[in-house]
């Protein structure tokens, strides 16, 4: 989505107390039908390099954990898709070898797809995962509720206004780009992809637009075509690619006009969507996994090295949904609000360090130690962040 620093798996203490967040009145005296409740709602996947052994096929509506171990030689994601193939409604992504981790969700009734993806690349090996309904209520109430609906106002929000920020500097960049005027190119790129990055996973649940905007070249599958933001970026930095000869003005337009339609689809798309307190908690983890996987490794803009705009955007996404969510989290479990924040903290001083005036510095510049010290940081906040979603929900 080489070299990975995967965060830290769930201690078994964190399980359990992840399992009870779950449900009401956890006790040593579980009863056999309350056992069965916590076995319906705990699906167990195993991914290896060429299978995906799901536990259950159907689980009952409602909060759900999949608990994902890592059997294969690759790291591997796993993700919920919507019945058609391309929507993701929740993921986890970033699973070393010999690593588990949970994905925590609330799901509806419906037909999804369960799907891991050793390598991190390609479609994955999916099967039918049926979500029958329990008829259980797992909305929020009273105070509550107010504050659940209020971080899904503010989230949304900040998403709309993300992507309409992005739409106007992506027309802005991609007539400069046509234009081959690349010094004024090469100094907006960041700063425009900064508005992809804050809301990277959101972008990433509409599967169809995702490989056509931010696909890596070392990411390309056979028979793929390569688009979007990393195709133009090799051909403004052509110097850091080995005998690479660079594009004319047809298809730097072919490539431009393509971005451009792109993200004004994804701005569309992003008009009418709501969001649940699941989907901001998931996806303030998964902006996280964005940097273990390709912003701490600098695989994310191998010819630009600005992986620092990068890294600090993903962080920015991040901490907007974990702050819309903390009224909720300061009540539920004071205790991991405060963790998460320290962490937060202590991350965003290691990034500030990297700065100059208003930019970043480049990545090739940062020294070895200096690289330990942001993926230590990295898994440091990972660890409770991955606790949030079981929190809140």
């Amino acid at each position: 989505m080489s070299l990975n620093f995967p965060s830290r798996p769930l201690s078994g203490a964190v399980v359990a107390l992840a399992a009870c967040a779950l449900l009401a009145g956890c006790t040593d005296n579980t009863s056999s039908a309350t056992t069965t409740t916590i076995n319906e709602r705990q699906v167990k996947v195993t991914s290896s390099d060429t299978a995906c052994a799901v536990s259950s096929s159907t689980a009952p509506s409602g909060n759900l954990t999949f608990s994902v171990t890592n059997d294969g030689n690759k790291v591997t994601e796993f993700y919920l898709l919507a019945d058609d193939g391309l929507r993701i409604i929740a993921e986890v992504e970033n699973i070393g070898p010999g690593l588990s981790r949970d994905l925590v969700l609330t799901a509806a009734p419906g037909q999804y797809l369960a799907t891991c993806k050793p390598g991190m690349v390609g479609d994955g090996i999916r099967s039918t995962f049926m979500v029958t309904d329990s008829g259980a209520d797992t909305a929020p109430a009273g105070d509550q509720a107010e504050m659940v609906a209020e971080a899904n106002r503010q989230y949304g929000s900040y998403v709309k206004d993300q992507t309409e920020q992005l739409l106007t500097k992506t027309r802005q960049f991609a007539s400069l780009y046509k234009a081959g005027k690349d010094d004024r190119a090469r100094a907006l790129y960041p700063r425009a992809r900064q508005h992809w990055e804050r809301i990277e996973t959101v972008a990433e649940s509409f599967g169809d637009l995702d490989p056509k905007m931010d696909l890596r070249e070392t990411d390309l599958t056979e028979g793929q075509s390569w688009t979007g933001w990393h195709r133009m970026e090799k051909d403004l930095w052509p110097a850091e690619a080995k005998n690479y000869h660079r594009l004319d003005h047809a298809a730097r337009a072919k490539y431009a006009d393509d971005l451009v339609a792109n993200t004004a689809d994804l701005y569309r798309r992003t008009r009418s969507m709501t969001f649940t307190v699941d989907q901001i908690a998931n996806g303030s983890l998964g902006l996280l996994d964005e940097v273990a996987t390709g912003k701490v490794t600098g695989e994310e803009e191998r010819w630009s090295h600005t992986d620092l705009w990068d890294f600090q955007a993903n962080v920015d996404g991040a901490r907007v949904g974990f702050a819309g969510l903390r009224p909720l989290l300061k009540k539920k479990d004071p205790g991991l609000d405060a963790k998460v924040d320290t962490q937060f903290r202590a991350l965003q001083k290691l990034l500030d360090q990297h700065r100059v005036g208003d930019r970043f510095q480049s990545y090739q510049k940062l020294k070895p130690a200096e690289l330990k010290a942001l993926s230590d940081a990295v898994n440091a906040l990972s660890e409770p962040l991955s606790r949030l979603t079981a929190a809140v929900i």
